[in-house]
């Protein structure tokens, strides 16, 4: 897996477990994003956007036109059913994988010097 491979994946976890709560617009993912990580993760607009596409054209999230707080009209976005399963099951996938790379960066399994 590449590293451009690992962030799409990364992204899309992130934008998935973001909408699990209620549907947001764009600019309000990349917010919620940025808050939870406390300012870690910073998600460029040119990487949202064609993420959330990428998404509702993979039938994971679906979008409705609607108005922000400010009155702007914007494309909210909501997990589809499918979208719920695939976010549980990379959920898993991700935790497996990070506890896996955490193991390494700990040095265990390290092979014993004979």
């Amino acid at each position: 897996m590449s590293g451009s491979d690992l962030f799409t994946g990364t992204l899309d976890l992130l934008i998935l477990r973001t909408l699990g709560a209620e549907p947001l617009h764009g600019y309000a993912i990349g917010r919620a994003i940025r808050e939870t990580s406390s300012g870690v993760l910073d998600v460029e607009e040119g990487a949202l956007y064609p993420a959330l596409h990428r998404l509702e054209k993979r039938g994971l999230l679906e979008a409705e036109w609607g108005r922000t707080d400010t009155n702007r009209r914007a494309k909210f976005y909501a997990l589809t059913a499918a979208g719920t399963t695939h976010l549980a099951a990379e959920s898993d996938r991700w935790r497996d994988y990070s506890t896996a790379v955490q193991a390494v960066l700990d040095g265990a399994g390290r092979p014993s010097e004979a």
